[in-house]
């Protein structure tokens, strides 16, 4: 199992590791309609990234608005050809396309945004520190990244897109360090309201996460889904019962606005977050779901 500092490394691009994985061929896996922003200009963090936009079926001969469902690490949601590991992503194109088909989900823009590279743990993580066995400080970009969303792209993508822009159907989903970003910027902006959080790394920063929501309003409407693999490592197994007893503390009821999922024998990679996307969609955009 995964220490909470081995998790770190892994949720982290290593070069040496990336070129080792880029030596294994890599086949494109990119389902349904899905239009390509490339090298998407931020002038709030002062560098540039790409945006994949996938449109649900029937989107181009209707003229219904869709929620919004931001994604980070975009290189891991829709494409083996992009992904970290070759081969390995989220499918959450494919998830969609066939829950929606099936008439499960309400149907849904998914926004997946590359992540920044070396930049990655800076914009995703709210606060700086020097990670443990790290030599130089890490992290405190999050609200910029925020800004980045709220006041670049998600203009953008409503410019672009028949996008429903009420908050209260806007989601975010990540994982790793993209469940800390999702949480946080879901606590503290008001404007994404359904949150997946992702085998989340609570631990950051003496698990400031959970000082967070311990500080949110009980009234604050939010509908969030929190999982964890159990060979993920069992302190973060345990961190993740923290995270879901912050919830339960400020009034959240399982089965109603929050969910929480131990996936017995999932480690922390793609292949295993792909295996939970369906229930993570079920759960926020479900038909059944207010």
């Amino acid at each position: 199992m995964l220490s909470a500092c081995g998790l770190f490394v892994a949720s982290l691009i290593s070069p040496v590791a990336h070129q080792l994985q880029a030596n294994q061929a890599r086949v494109s896996s990119l389902t349904g309609t899905i239009r390509r922003h490339e090298a998407f200009r931020s002038e709030v963090l002062g560098n540039q990234r790409n945006i994949l936009v996938y449109l649900p079926p029937g989107y181009e001969g209707s003229s219904q608005r869709y929620p919004v469902v931001i994604l980070h690490d975009g290189q891991n949601c829709f494409d083996g050809a992009t992904s970290f590991i070759p081969n390995q992503e989220w499918r959450a194109d494919e998830t969609a396309e066939s829950l929606i088909r099936g008439g499960l989900i309400q149907p849904v823009i998914m926004v997946a945004i590359d992540n920044a590279g070396a930049e990655r743990g800076n914009e995703f993580l709210p606060t700086q520190r020097v990670p443990r066995g790290g030599l130089q400080p890490m992290g405190g970009k999050a609200d910029l990244y925020g800004k980045f969303i709220t006041d670049e792209v998600l203009p953008f993508i409503n410019r672009e897109y028949r996008t429903n822009p009420d908050p209260q159907v806007t989601g975010m989903i990540g994982s790793s360090l993209g469940g800390i970003i999702t949480l946080h910027l879901g606590l503290t902006l008001g404007r994404f309201t359904r949150l997946g959080v992702v085998s989340p790394s609570v631990w950051w920063d003496d698990r400031m996460i959970l000082r967070t929501v311990n500080g949110i309003p009980t009234s604050k409407r939010l509908r969030v889904w929190i999982d964890m693999g159990t060979r993920e490592g069992n302190q973060a197994v345990e961190d993740a019962r923290l995270l879901r007893g912050a919830f339960l503390s400020r009034g959240f009821q399982l089965g109603s606005n929050l969910a929480y999922y131990e996936d017995v024998g999932a480690e922390h990679n793609e292949k295993a977050w792909a295996g939970r996307f369906g229930m993570i969609l079920m759960f926020l955009y479900g038909k059944n779901s207010p």
